[in-house]
């Protein structure tokens, strides 16, 4: 699967995907048009190992709903994700069994040079 997870009003989501060397073949899934389903969440889990890692605590909810003052589990990772799109850590870059999640500079120059050595 070769699939990028993102939101096309995000300006830094916009900026990433115009970095990659190639995205030609690439699904492009705007999590606020098409919500993530539980499927895929399932699938992208299982690259990363565990849903803290998908999820945004950057996201204005985070602080509003008190979220970042609770200690929260994998199943309520999962579930936030799952409830409201903006909890997602993104973009979410899958290229076959690998991925890549979120903006730091470090993710997206690894998804940059995975795709260049293609």
């Amino acid at each position: 699967m070769r699939k990028i997870f993102y939101l096309k009003t995000c300006d830094t989501c916009k900026r990433i995907i115009k970095s990659l060397p190639n995205t030609n073949g690439f699904i492009f899934q705007d999590i606020k048009e098409e919500t993530i389903t539980v499927k895929q969440l399932e699938e992208i889990h299982q690259l990363t190992g565990n849903y803290e890692v998908l999820f945004s605590k950057r996201a204005k909810l985070y602080k509003e709903m008190g979220l970042k003052d609770e200690k929260l589990s994998e199943p309520d990772f999962k579930r936030y994700i799952l409830e409201h799109y903006t909890f997602l850590n993104r973009p979410v870059i899958v290229i076959d069994k690998s991925i890549f999640v979120g903006n730091s500079p470090k993710t997206v120059q690894a998804a940059i040079d995975f795709l260049a050595n293609e």
